[in-house]
């Protein structure tokens, strides 16, 4: 199953969308809210590491882990490293984000956990740990018999892709959940920061709609180790 066009062409519309969603989120946590910071007296600033870190590190890191591995030109050993780093290094972001989140509750006496976008959040991160785990275990260190292999590659597909497809509908809840609560303080919700939070959430739905397309388009022609099991 694929779609007719070649995923090194077509990967280079989610990268543009990645660049544009990453300075989106970027404008708005440090024009609009004030900036960043793990310690400070504006608890905000502390919350403000949640959204850059998810985006950006989690959706975005994680998006071109899954396309490195169908787009790029290269051989099928180092397209694994290229796929499980970056894999690794979103989810260490996404933690750290998450926590960001938790970090901000706390010192600012706010319940933690009590939303669909918290409750999805904790079980996305928890799924792509495991995820990233037994691909490790299974196809890299020490690697599973070639049977094993060839019959998890389809269910290790599937999964990560369910688990992405989560991830970027739980973003734009996040994104739609904290512009409600700065509606609701007094935000003007025609103004400029409510436009850029919600055109934030659509690239973010675009960028993941095309990470999601490349895996299903055409690899490149010497390429025999991409994600034809599906």
């Amino acid at each position: 199953m694929g779609i007719e066009v070649k995923s090194w062409e077509l990967a280079f519309v989610p990268h543009a969308l990645a660049i544009a969603g990453a300075v989106m989120v970027l404008v708005w946590c440090i024009y609009f809210r004030g900036g960043l910071a793990w310690e400070s007296s504006n608890k905000s600033l502390i919350f403000n590491i949640h959204p850059v870190l998810m985006l950006i590190g989690f959706i975005i890191l994680g998006g071109e882990a899954i396309m490195s591995y169908k787009s790029l030109p290269l051989r099928k050993e180092v397209k694994k490293v290229v796929h499980l780093v970056l894999h690794a290094i979103a989810l260490i972001l996404g933690i750290i984000g998450i926590y960001a989140a938790f970090k901000y509750h706390n010192e600012s006496s706010i319940a933690n956990l009590y939303s669909l976008h918290s409750w999805l959040g904790i079980g996305i991160i928890v799924l792509y740990g495991i995820q990233w785990i037994y691909g490790f275990v299974v196809f890299f260190y020490p690697g599973g018999a070639a049977g094993l292999r060839r019959e998890s590659l389809p269910w290790h597909v599937v999964v990560g892709l369910f688990v992405y497809i989560l991830a970027v509908a739980n973003a734009a809840i996040g994104f739609l959940e904290k512009l409600t609560f700065l509606e609701s303080s007094g935000l003007a919700k025609y103004g400029a920061e409510a436009y850029l939070v919600n055109f934030t959430a659509i690239v973010t739905i675009l960028y993941g709609a095309l990470v999601i397309f490349t895996v299903f388009s055409m690899a490149p022609q010497d390429d025999d180790f991409s994600y034809s099991a599906i």
